[in-house]
């Protein structure tokens, strides 16, 4: 099995390679531990990819499956999806044509993204959890050496002549630039502010996502690497991605804190100007372009869906139901032949039931604080996921459950240096708050965490 570059351009940006029957947009959805694949001809499901099971069966000592699906690439031949596993350190190569699982290996803790490098002979991991970057060899598969890096490295993206590679940290502030021939670190360039979970190459440009401070860096792809513009995106800036059309070259960027998609106008040399704001579904995460740069696709992580976006109008043209949570995704051009590329696939089955809920500021008050939950089903017991943007930086709350005999907290948490807060429970939670039970209807609250704190954010009693 060798991995051959149809085109480096495609790799990193998907440009150039018009849209056609074959073509396939994937999610990773960190909760159903699914890769849900999506017919962009027809904006249609077609099934998904079970990687994992279930929580509680995915905590016993004895799972054998992957756990918490969460970051994607592919080899520039377009025939290998690489999917990241945080939870179980692993990294699996699917095969695209036959959706089925080639290999697993397994890296250090917590890995967040990987991707092939241009020629197709090396899968570059990051390590999040510890510090370096996880080079494998994709026919082997297993890792053949490490490159040290910042504490923290979120993602790896290689300049298109493969000569550099990109990597910012989530923990440090700090984006590394590697030499790919001597496996070394070259350059470190400073990040604004330590989180940053995901960046965008070209030839001429590195643009990467700060989702503490709700900013995204541009900095020069080649020496001295220098900051070019520093943009104010918005709370829980995610992901970016890169497009060329008729109209010019882009960069759009998910904005999970304001669910909206940003749309930046790139003229090399000059300043990036903002030319739309799209307004999409709950808390959008993972974002990619079309071979054609004719449409970006974007997933909706509290939505458990995805939104495809036609870039000559800026407007949403379908939505496409998905596993739960999906964090990365990725259109890969060419990635099945002649037959309906189905094989292996199953329905989303329990993954598909899941509650949307908004919480708001009490009427009296004039907060900027706002949340979305997304409840998911997982057989006996439910996931809830809250994202929380407006908060007061470095204060604690509780997520409350009211309505019953007393109050019950269900988890607690710490707005972040740009007020926003991301946490996740466990619990019998969906059918207790549903709007449409019968009888007295329970009620999410957001309080400051202090005995008699004030309520901060309340779901509407109905919806």
């Amino acid at each position: 099995m060798r991995f051959i570059a149809a085109s480096a351009m495609v790799l990193i940006c998907v440009s150039g390679v018009f849209a056609q029957q074959g073509d396939r947009v994937y999610t990773a959805d960190q909760t159903s531990n699914t890769v849900s694949v999506i017919d962009p001809m027809s904006n249609k499901l077609l099934g998904a990819i079970q990687l994992g099971e279930d929580v509680p069966t995915a905590l016993s000592p004895l799972y054998r499956g992957q756990l918490l699906v969460h970051g994607l690439g592919f080899s520039p031949d377009h025939k290998t999806l690489d999917v990241i596993s945080i939870g179980s350190n692993s990294v699996t190569l699917i095969d695209t044509q036959t959706n089925s699982v080639r290999g697993t290996i397994y890296v250090g803790r917590s890995p967040h993204e990987g991707f092939f490098t241009p020629d197709g002979r090396e899968l570059w991991v990051a390590v999040r959890g510890e510090n370096y970057i996880s080079v494998i060899d994709p026919v082997k598969m297993r890792e053949t050496r490490r490159i040290e890096t910042a504490n923290g490295p979120a993602m790896v993206l290689f300049r298109p002549d493969g000569k550099l590679a990109f990597v910012p940290s989530s923990f440090t502030p700090e984006m590394d630039v590697i030499d790919t021939a001597a496996y070394q670190v070259m350059a470190r360039v400073p990040q604004v502010s330590p989180f940053s979970p995901n960046l965008a190459v070209d030839q001429d440009e590195v643009w990467f996502t700060l989702k503490d401070t709700g900013k995204t860096q541009v900095v020069s792809a080649k020496p001295p690497f220098r900051t070019l513009a520093t943009l104010e995106t918005g709370p829980i800036s995610n992901h970016v991605t890169f497009i060329r059309n008729s109209n010019g070259r882009f960069a759009y960027i998910s904005v999970g804190g304001t669910d909206r998609v940003m749309v930046y106008q790139r003229n090399i040399g000059s300043v990036p100007k903002l030319v739309a704001t799209i307004r999409v579904g709950d808390l959008p995460h993972g974002i990619w372009g079309s071979g054609d740069g004719s449409r970006v696709y974007v997933g909706l992580e509290n939505g458990d869906a995805v939104q495809a976006i036609d870039t000559t109008t800026n407007q949403i043209i379908a939505t496409i139901p998905v596993g739960q949570l999906p964090q990365a995704l990725v259109y890969v051009p060419n990635a099945v032949s002649s037959d309906a590329g189905t094989a292996n696939l199953k329905p989303l089955g329990v993954a598909a039931e899941a509650l949307h809920l908004e919480l708001k500021p009490p009427d009296s008050s004039n907060s900027a604080a706002h949340a979305s939950v997304s409840i998911n089903s997982l057989g006996p017991i439910d996931n809830l996921q809250i994202a929380a943007t407006g908060l007061t930086p470095g204060e604690r709350y509780a997520l409350v459950l009211i309505g019953g005999p007393e109050p019950l907290e269900l988890v607690t948490l710490k707005a972040g240096i740009g007020g926003v807060a991301i946490v996740q429970t466990l619990g019998p939670l969906k059918r207790a708050v549903s709007p449409s039970q019968a009888g007295p209807t329970m009620r999410l609250e957001l309080r400051v965490a202090t005995v008699g704190g004030v309520t901060v954010l309340r779901q509407a009693a109905t919806e």
